[in-house]
């Protein structure tokens, strides 16, 4: 008999978007993404990070400073886009992201433009924000469906 105790997709998938959040240096905002293609296959993950070659050290991490660039604002990377920019394939038409945060305004165009047609999303503290009212407008408008995930109180532990 097999088990029946096993996690589901969206459980399996939220949390590899959940798992590559660790990944970020980012002290306030840790963000995940995971990218999967119709056949429920992984196709990219992301994080929020800086771009590929900036040293984290050299670069602001701060929320608040003089001006933008003594913050962390204009570098880093969303998680949603470095999966877009990381994927294994070519075209992510018809796929699905799986990320912890709302997405951005400029992700949402990002995420538009490489053909994802759906986003599952975690948490939205940011949903009274332009940025995002724009982003669900955008997804409205050119046919992606987003959803916010139902956590199913299920707990992993790993130890690494």
């Amino acid at each position: 008999m097999k088990r029946t105790d096993y996690i589901s997709w969206d459980e399996y998938f939220m949390g590899i978007a959940m798992f590559s959040a660790q990944r970020s240096k980012d002290s306030n905002t840790q963000v995940g993404a995971c990218i999967v293609n119709r056949e429920n296959k992984i196709v990219s993950v992301g994080y929020n990070g800086m771009p590929t070659g900036c040293l984290d050290d050299d670069m602001p991490w701060e929320r608040e400073g003089p001006t933008s660039l003594d913050t962390k604002y204009p570098f880093v990377c969303h998680a949603e886009l470095n999966a877009i920019l990381n994927s294994n394939i070519g075209n992510l038409g018809g796929c699905t992201l799986y990320v912890t945060l709302f997405p951005c305004n400029e992700c949402a165009k990002a995420i538009i433009q490489s053909g994802i047609k759906r986003v599952v999303f975690y948490d939205n503290k940011y949903a009274d924000t332009e940025s995002v009212k724009a982003s669900c407008l955008l997804f409205e408008r050119c046919g992606v469906k987003f959803d916010m995930y139902e956590p199913s109180g299920k707990n992993i532990t790993l130890s690494l």
